[in-house]
């Protein structure tokens, strides 16, 4: 199975983990739907955070579509937490950036913006709320076209109107356009890859309006990467369970990592005194509070990794350290 890595990016209070929350169920990831005001949802595993009714860390959730097994990483959205979120850039194929649609587009919703076009990270917009009153679809729209022009409502993608817009994106594809009348999936996925096309979906992701309509547009534009052979890693978070067990959170960005693996952050230039040589004891993949174990992590994979005590985050391994 394919594997794609999603993180999803907010403002406060836009409605990021209800709609973690609403895509894991759509999915089919999870049989009940939990909410953040009932202290139920299932990425805010954190009491802190159940209590705060916001996400302080990064957390991850797998869920699958046709032939893809998507992780998704729900990141903070508090300007406070932001470098735990900026931390969770380096590992994704594909960001979502959720705004809300009665606030519209707020300072931290361009950080983000910026921080997304930094990392060059594909991204797809997902507009928050519409169920609200004064959430005006056509309003928000032309907000999103003053953030970035590439921005294109997909929401109406079945009437295929969307398409022209989408052309106008790129020179070459609206020339094809233009001869052809036509423009294809590929053109799309290519044009969401270079960061040219932004999709942007409606919906209320607590009444589950939208949503499965997303996940349909992410499984028909989202791109799978082609990894090498050799093995490679990005290391972006530190955490330890609640047993007290140090874990590494990375992805594994090359060949595969197996249990036992002897791993390293060695690269020239750096001191002796700062490299490490430690064994992968356990490859864990979690999904909210809960995690299975596997012998092997194949590239594209995120998962958490015990026996490494001087690992830090932001470290590559492997083809990585270059």
């Amino acid at each position: 199975m394919k594997k794609l890595v999603v993180g999803i990016l907010a403002h406060v209070d836009a409605g990021k983990t209800t709609l973690s929350e609403a895509l894991l169920y759509r999915s089919g990831a999870l049989r009940r739907l939990g909410r953040v005001d009932h202290q139920d949802a299932f990425l805010d595993t954190d009491a802190m955070e159940r209590e705060r009714g916001i996400t302080i860390f990064s957390k991850q959730a797998v869920f699958s579509l046709k032939d893809t097994e998507v992780t998704l990483l729900d990141t903070p959205g508090h300007v406070d937490f932001s470098a735990e979120m900026e931390r969770t850039l380096q590992v994704l194929d594909y960001a979502v950036l959720v705004v809300s649609g009665t606030d519209g587009i707020q300072a931290h919703t361009l950080t983000l913006w910026r921080l997304l076009e930094r990392y060059h990270i594909p991204t797809l917009l997902f507009v928050n709320k519409m169920d609200l009153a004064g959430a005006d679809r056509a309003v928000l729209m032309a907000e999103l076209q003053r953030l970035d022009s590439g921005c294109v409502d997909f929401g109406g993608a079945r009437d295929e109107t969307f398409r022209e817009e989408a052309a106008v994106c790129d020179e070459a594809v609206l020339e094809r356009y233009l001869e052809t009348g036509g423009l294809t999936d590929d053109d799309l996925r290519q044009m969401i890859g270079k960061r040219k096309l932004f999709p942007c979906w409606f919906g209320s992701a607590l009444k589950l309006e939208g949503v499965t309509e997303f996940l349909e547009g992410l499984e028909q534009y989202a791109s799978v990467p082609a990894y090498p052979a050799e093995f490679g890693a990005r290391i972006f978070k530190i955490a330890r369970d609640s047993q007290g067990a140090r874990l590494t959170y990375l992805k594994v960005t090359g060949g595969t990592l197996r249990v036992k693996s002897l791993l390293t952050n060695r690269r020239p230039g750096l001191p002796d005194e700062q490299v490490w040589e430690e064994k992968a004891d356990q490859l864990r993949i979690y999904s909210g509070a809960k995690f299975r174990t596997v012998e092997e992590a194949p590239a594209g994979t995120v998962c958490a990794v015990t026996g490494l005590s001087r690992s830090r985050a932001g470290e590559g391994l492997g083809l990585e350290t270059g």
